[in-house]
């Protein structure tokens, strides 16, 4: 399971939104590319990058920013947030993203999605923002009719790197991650799963680890990691741990 410290871009910034509020945001860096830097020294293995200003305006907005946090690290990047064109994800990949996710596009115009997963293979994530089970688009300002597990089954067929799924009412808000909807939404997936929404302690990582066995193949923090409640390397250490004995175990029968 890979844990994926979040970067959340706003005007340039270094942001964390409390249930994709875009009026609740705390600032915790001027300079993302230092912050990403900080990450990768810490141990992590892939960073989670959004775009919130693209994701709002409905188009890329922090290019510059995004190409800065690139060349600053040598460790792979997901990014989302307002990414609607197929120039656009030829574009960041072309700039050495190596996943992008497609959100609001995947209801808008599903064609895109399988579009990109053809010329892009193993290079696109489904992003799937939940509220009460049924997905939110633009930037989480839209709750739709769908039911988050229809939109997985829509795209089974394709070729998807990812699930990335996203418990809205629990992101940014360190009241703890949603085990069971987390293990339900599994179930649906043939698909890896990356859980994000509601992680604010070590304890909150624990929980998740049983779920690996079933397809959890990662988990988003943000606002843990910036305020000090959740230490990298302890989670890091944590999941290492936690594999090692499961193999140990398996080993032995």
């Amino acid at each position: 399971m890979i844990i994926f410290p979040a970067i959340d871009l706003k005007d340039g910034q270094c942001v964390r939104l409390m249930q994709g509020d875009p009026n609740r945001s705390t600032v915790y860096g001027n300079d993302p590319a230092l912050v990403a830097r900080r990450w990768e020294d810490e141990g992590a293995e892939w960073l989670h990058v959004v775009d919130l200003d693209g994701a709002f305006s409905k188009e890329p907005r922090n290019r510059d920013v995004i190409a800065s946090i690139l060349r600053s690290v040598s460790i792979p990047v997901q990014l989302g947030g307002g990414i609607r064109r197929l120039d656009t994800i030829r574009e960041y990949v072309e700039l050495g993203v190596k996943r992008v996710i497609l959100g609001t596009a995947a209801l808008r115009e599903p064609e895109l999605v399988e579009e990109a997963c053809g010329l892009f293979p193993q290079c696109i994530a489904l992003g799937i923002d939940a509220r009460h089970g049924f997905v939110a688009i633009e930037g989480w300002q839209e709750t739709t009719g769908i039911d988050a597990v229809s939109l997985v089954r829509r795209f089974s067929h394709l070729e998807l790197s990812a699930i990335i799924y996203t418990d809205i009412h629990r992101d940014g808000m360190q009241s703890g991650v949603n085990v069971d909807a987390t293990r339900r939404f599994l179930k649906s997936s043939r698909f890896p799963v990356i859980a994000s929404g509601g992680v604010a302690v070590l304890n909150d990582i624990h929980v998740l680890l049983p779920l690996i066995s079933a397809g959890l193949a990662g988990v988003i923090t943000g606002r843990a990691l910036y305020a000090g409640t959740l230490d990298l390397k302890e989670a890091l250490s944590a999941v290492r741990a936690y594999i090692e004995e499961q193999q140990k175990t398996a080993s032995k029968k």
